[in-house]
């Protein structure tokens, strides 16, 4: 059940739950708090007896309220019963336009919040992968530079194995060394 706020009909901040009635393709309408199939009258006699009611197009979803009471109100004059005097009928052909134009600016105003809220929903989404991505990738390339980076100190940095066959080529190459015979120095 949805709550709808009926201040400007039953006094300051007055927050009533609407009964559901669905009107269904075929025109039935059906109450979805008591289970059953209703009529026209039966909704008049609910609202009446001091419920709210919220009329919806099954199919669509459409709120179809006040079409719904407008009908109720239509018929039962045609009944022959005084539903409305002639002066409140007068006021409110007077005043819908300006109803309507409330209306719109309402529904306006709604709008417009609900699009600056859900662009700024749809920018929070695309940023944020990204964001997450692009750090990934900074934290890739940190990760490679360090790698290559110790690559390349390797590749410049003599080996203890290449330092060692510098100072001595013969154990490098394998072979055993001899020793040489020291001579006196030469007195000539």
């Amino acid at each position: 059940m949805n709550i709808i706020d009926a201040s400007c009909y039953e006094g300051p901040a007055a927050l009533v739950m609407a009964r559901r009635i669905k009107r269904y393709d075929n025109r039935k309408l059906y109450d979805t708090e008591t289970s059953e199939y209703v009529s026209l009258s039966d909704i008049a006699a609910l609202v009446r007896q001091g419920n709210t009611v919220e009329v919806v197009d099954k199919a669509t979803g459409e709120d179809i309220t006040a079409r719904t009471l407008t009908q109720i109100i239509l018929e039962e004059g045609r009944n022959g019963a005084p539903v409305i005097p002639p002066d409140l009928l007068h006021t409110l052909l007077r005043r819908s336009g300006e109803a309507l134009d409330m209306g719109l600016d309402q529904i306006r105003s709604t709008v417009d919040g609900l699009v600056e809220r859900s662009v700024g929903q749809l920018k929070r989404l695309v940023q944020s992968p990204r964001r997450r991505d692009l750090d990934a990738l900074r934290r890739q390339l940190r990760h490679l530079e360090q790698r290559l980076s110790a690559l390349l100190d390797d590749l410049d940095a003599p080996s203890a194995s290449d330092s060692d066959a510098q100072r001595h080529p013969q154990e490098a190459s394998g072979e055993t060394p001899t020793a040489e015979p020291v001579q006196p120095p030469s007195r000539d």
